[in-house]
């Protein structure tokens, strides 16, 4: 389909990833896009490995299964590069996107060949920085957003601050955490 981007998400049950992906296609579908954000369920548990996906276009989507060739990977744990193959079907066109402080070369050693961008942030350090705890899905859903151009950085930030109040009502101080942590990401994220 024209127009239509396709992210998977590779992280471990309790990150956050799955939540990244439905606050990603609430944040484009705000701009008027047509949206999918989904898990793919299985025997999931806290720290096993889990994948989530989203789909965003232009138009109407009537694509419905999971992603075999995305565009764009989010890997929000680099323990998974080893044991998961986070490249499979990746469009060198696209870009994968890691939470690592691993350098360049130990990351072109697992990522099977991949020729297309790489790009890497530190979540860890900015959702400890900002959150004061590490909560990584954050950070790693502003690194998608800057790396694919889904919408303006004004955009996101805008949609962010409106659905982080409504998401931490009851919790009002998590709200300036949260957001010190997207700006960080967005001005971070790096491409090796």
């Amino acid at each position: 389909m024209e127009n239509m981007i396709e992210i998977r998400w590779h992280g471990r049950g309790g990150q956050g990833a799955k939540t990244a992906s439905l606050l990603l296609a609430d944040a484009a579908f705000n701009t008027g896009k047509y949206i999918q954000g989904f898990p793919e369920y299985g025997p999931e548990r806290m720290g096993a490995p889990i994948t989530a996906y989203n789909r965003i276009s232009t138009s109407p989507i009537r694509l419905h299964s999971n992603i075999y060739e995305p565009d764009y990977v989010v890997v929000v744990d680099d323990t998974l590069l080893e044991s998961v193959d986070v490249t499979a079907g990746l469009k060198e066109s696209g870009a994968i996107i890691i939470n690592t402080t691993r350098d360049a070369d130990y990351l072109k050693s697992v990522l099977k060949g991949y020729k297309g961008a790489v790009y890497t942030i530190d979540a860890r350090k900015i959702s400890v920085d900002a959150l004061g705890k590490y909560f990584p899905n954050t950070p790693m859903l502003a690194a998608i957003v800057k790396v694919s151009n889904i919408m303006s950085d004004e955009e996101f930030l805008e949609d962010m601050k409106g659905s982080f109040k409504h998401k931490f009502a009851k919790k009002p101080e998590v709200i300036e955490g949260n957001m010190k942590a997207i700006e960080t990401a967005l001005k971070e994220v790096k491409k090796i």
